[in-house]
């Protein structure tokens, strides 16, 4: 007879309780202790990133942060936590980016406008001038081994004043304040606690010039190697008016879109990043001194993408097809030569072809010039340099349009071209009816993912001429086998009137906007290409 399990007394329940409590308890402690480090950690990084005016990254981090607490407070969301460090780096490195390039794109941010409001108007109130009734001294600098310095002046008259930064001037005789004995200038031996400095140790000292030596109200500074001044602040910040006001001239400078101007268009620097909303894209859409470029640029970025796309698949498809014959004499050999210029670095292959290409040097040019007594103008026309992209592009792209296409001509039944010449139907019908619809079901997909490559095909463009030659007449610098993308990076990067981040990423949104719509069209024509196959 089977022995039975003794009942557990209230007592032993009761340990067992505790027991598993414990078990229990210990681990959530655990973790919610190194949650707490790390939430304390994080609020510092806040903290930091608030204070210096990163708020799109401040933002970006907070809304992490509660992500991370969710996922591991509560009991729904816990198993996540084994793809927790993917989805932050996921966060922090595609999707903030995107948020960020955005924010930029509804600002001012470029050059001279690349630090907050609150940094503009400190580094502005940091300009000084003399007024008329200023004092000019002669200047003797001391220092102590703390760092600390002071400054023995003099007047015109001779008069000689000892000056410590937040204190009144003082003229003390030898003795007195632990000044030492005059020399024949004027200027004490010693000043107790303080090392005198030579003119040229005075002159190197960059601290020097930036202290304010006597009293705030009538504060002296170092203007030059030789003199110091009684300088007041040139500027006084009104908030009311959200304006800069000249002490000086009493000129009025206000907040215009992230720049403080006066009336007749004169403005302070630094600026600051500032809200322009829409500002960007309108210029982008409606300004006529970027109508003309934009539009030429836009026009040339559709066609090179499209031709490029036919260039390729036709070159790709028709090696294919050539090799798709099993009696083609050293098939394998060619084929493995022909895939070459898919092995190498794109970037050392237009860095080759645009050396061949060179008028002076360029083998191709040279050649050409040989036997025609003409060689393309590649750099300089218009019409050349596309050709000479469109060419180098076709030299890159046709061994894999070659390898996906020789893929896909295998798995093209047999029995569909026998029952074709049955039917009476020749060569070309075949191709047009059988190959190219059942193909194009295999590579289409593949085809769009081309187009949208070659329409953001930063490489070939910067690397082989930079986008030249130049456009003639415009406002930006833009060039005539300039595509969007390699326009907006002379915007952002290389513009000679200075960078305009703001800007750039506008016509990245745009451009993200044309990739998007070019991959709906994408799934469409890719469920159209499905229907043909079955009606073949």
């Amino acid at each position: 007879m089977p022995d039975r399990a003794s009942p557990q007394t209230p007592k032993t329940k009761a340990t067992s309780a505790r027991a598993s409590s414990s078990t229990i308890t210990l681990p959530h402690l655990v973790r919610l202790a190194i949650l707490i480090a790390m939430d304390a950690s994080a609020v510092w990084i806040l903290n930091r990133f608030f204070s210096l005016g990163y708020y799109p990254l401040a933002a970006a981090t907070l809304l992490i942060l509660i992500f991370v607490n969710i996922i591991l407070l509560h009991r729904e969301t816990y198993p996540i936590r084994w793809m927790l460090v993917g989805l932050v780096l996921m966060a922090m490195f595609t999707i903030y980016p995107i948020i960020f390039t955005t924010w930029v794109s509804f600002t001012n941010y470029g050059e001279g406008h690349l630090i907050t409001k609150e940094q503009a108007i400190e580094q502005i109130l940091k300009e000084k001038y003399l007024p008329e009734t200023g004092k000019a001294y002669t200047w003797t600098a001391f220092k102590s081994p703390e760092g600390d310095y002071v400054l023995w002046l003099q007047n015109v008259d001779g008069d000689g004043f000892l000056a410590a930064p937040g204190e009144s001037l003082t003229q003390p005789q030898p003795g007195e304040s632990g000044v030492g004995e005059f020399d024949s200038k004027g200027i004490p031996e010693t000043i107790e606690g303080y090392k005198r400095l030579n003119a040229i140790l005075a002159a190197t000292d960059q601290n020097l010039t930036q202290i304010q030596f006597g009293e705030i109200a009538n504060s002296i500074q170092i203007r030059s190697p030789k003199e110091a001044s009684e300088l007041l602040p040139l500027y006084n910040y009104d908030l009311g008016q959200d304006a800069m006001i000249s002490q000086e001239t009493g000129a009025i400078y206000r907040n215009i879109r992230g720049t403080f101007s006066s009336q007749d268009g004169t403005q302070l620097r630094p600026g600051f990043v500032a809200s322009i909303q829409f500002a960007n894209f309108r210029e982008f859409f409606v300004s006529p001194a970027l109508r003309g470029p934009l539009l030429r640029i836009i026009t040339w970025n559709f066609a090179f993408a499209l031709f490029s796309l036919l260039l390729n698949f036709a070159l790709g498809l028709a090696i294919a097809i050539l090799f798709n014959d099993q009696n083609f004499p050293l098939k394998k050999l060619i084929r493995s030569l022909l895939i070459v210029p898919y092995t190498v670095p794109a970037l050392l292959t237009i860095l080759i072809w645009r050396g061949m290409l060179n008028p002076e040097l360029g083998v191709i040019s040279r050649g050409l010039e040989n036997l025609f007594g003409w060689s393309p103008s590649w750099f300089t026309d218009q019409w050349w340099a596309k050709v000479a992209v469109l060419l180098i592009n076709l030299w890159l792209s046709y061994p894999y349009f070659m390898l996906i296409c020789s893929g896909a001509l295998q798995s093209i039944s047999q029995d569909y071209y026998a029952a074709a010449q049955v039917d009476g139907a020749n060569i070309w019908q075949q191709f047009w009816q059988i190959t190219l619809p059942l193909l194009l079901v295999a590579v289409g997909p593949l085809l769009i993912a081309s187009f949208v490559f070659n329409f953001n095909n930063f490489n070939l463009i910067y690397i082989f001429n930079a986008g030249g030659p130049p456009m003639a007449g415009t406002p930006t610098p833009a060039g005539h086998t300039d595509i969007l993308i390699s326009y907006v990076y002379n915007l952002a990067f290389t513009a000679s009137r200075g960078v305009n981040y703001g800007f750039a990423a506008a016509i990245t949104i745009v451009i993200f906007f044309i990739v998007g719509a070019i991959t709906l069209f994408q799934f469409r024509y890719t469920n159209m290409w499905e229907e043909v196959s079955e009606n073949v």
